[in-house]
C-alpha cells in the first residue's frame, strides 16, 4: 500500500484531478483540511470511507493516523488544499513517513493563486508589466522566514507578488509594500476561491485593508499586490508578433 499525498485544489469538488477522483475512489481513510476545502471534495470518496478533518490535529497524531492505517493495509488519502509543493507540510509528513519505512507519493492539484487569478479573470505575467510571480507569506504566530526572503526584498522587484496565510496582516502588509509599489498600486483579495462563499475584494494598496476588515476576512485567503492585476497598458508578447520569424525554431 501507498500513501497518496493528493492536491485538493482550491476547495471545489469539479476542480480536482481526475487521477485525485480515481484516488478518492478507492481509498478506505482519507484525511483532509476542513478549514479549507468544501466538503464537497468528499463527495467523490465511497460511501464507507473513513474521513478524518485533520483541522484540531498536529503533526505527529495525523502521521500515527496514517501510520497505522498503513500498517492495517488501508488505502489513505492525505488531501492537502490546493497543491502539495505550497504550505502543505509535506516536508514534515513525508520525513516521519519515511522514518516509519511507509511509501508515499504525491498527486498535484489546482494551486490556490491559479485559481484566484482565474477569478479575477487575469493573468499574472503581462509583457512589460510584470513577468515574475512570487509565492510568499507574512510571519506572525507562525514559522520564522528565511532572513533573506522579506516583503521589501520581493517588492523591489516590482513582481506580482501573492501572499499566502497572511490575511490578518493586511494592514501592515499594504503599508509595507506601498512604500516600494506606490499606494495606487493594484491589489486583490480572493477568498475561498471556487467555493460557494467566494468572495472577491479589488482595489489599490491605499484601500484593501479596509475592505478586508469591513468583510471580516481572518483565514482561508490570497492577498495579490502588482500591476498586472489591473494593468493600465498591455503589450503585445514577442511569441505571436506577426513579425517574428516563424522559421526559427525555439
Amino acid at each position: 500500500m501507498t500513501v497518496h499525498f493528493v492536491g485538493a485544489g482550491p476547495g471545489a469538488a469539479d476542480l480536482i484531478t481526475l487521477r485525485a477522483v480515481a484516488l478518492l475512489g478507492t481509498a478506505d481513510v482519507v484525511l483532509y483540511p476542513g478549514t479549507y476545502i468544501d466538503t464537497e471534495v468528499l463527495s467523490h470518496c465511497r460511501p464507507d470511507v473513513l474521513q478524518i478533518d485533520t483541522q484540531d490535529l498536529d503533526l505527529d497524531h495525523i502521521v500515527s493516523v496514517i501510520t497505522m492505517a498503513h500498517n492495517q493495509g488501508e488505502e489513505v488519502v492525505r488531501l492537502t488544499s490546493g497543491d502539495p509543493s505550497v504550505y502543505s507540510a509535506l516536508a514534515e509528513q513525508t520525513r516521519r513517513l519515511d522514518a516509519a519505512g511507509v511509501p508515499w507519493q504525491v498527486t498535484p492539484g489546482v494551486p490556490a493563486y491559479a485559481a484566484a487569478a482565474a477569478a479575477l479573470g487575469r493573468e499574472l505575467t503581462v509583457p512589460e508589466v510584470a513577468q515574475s510571480v512570487v509565492l510568499t507569506r507574512a510571519q506572525a504566530r507562525s514559522t520564522v522566514m528565511p532572513a533573506g526572503e522579506k516583503l521589501a526584498n520581493f517588492a523591489a522587484t516590482g513582481a506580482t507578488l501573492v501572499l499566502h496565510l497572511a490575511i490578518t496582516r493586511a494592514r501592515e502588509i499594504a503599508v509595507e509594500l506601498a512604500e516600494h509599489y506606490g499606494t495606487d498600486c493594484p491589489a486583490a483579495v480572493v477568498s475561498r476561491v471556487s467555493q460557494p462563499s467566494e468572495l472577491i475584494l479589488r482595489g489599490t494598496l491605499a484601500d484593501i485593508a479596509d475592505q478586508v476588515e469591513a468583510a471580516g476576512l481572518r483565514q482561508a485567503a490570497l492577498i495579490m499586490v502588482g500591476p498586472a492585476i489591473e494593468p493600465t497598458k498591455v503589450a503585445e508578447s514577442y511569441l505571436y508578433d506577426p513579425a517574428r520569424d516563424r522559421s526559427l525554431k525555439r
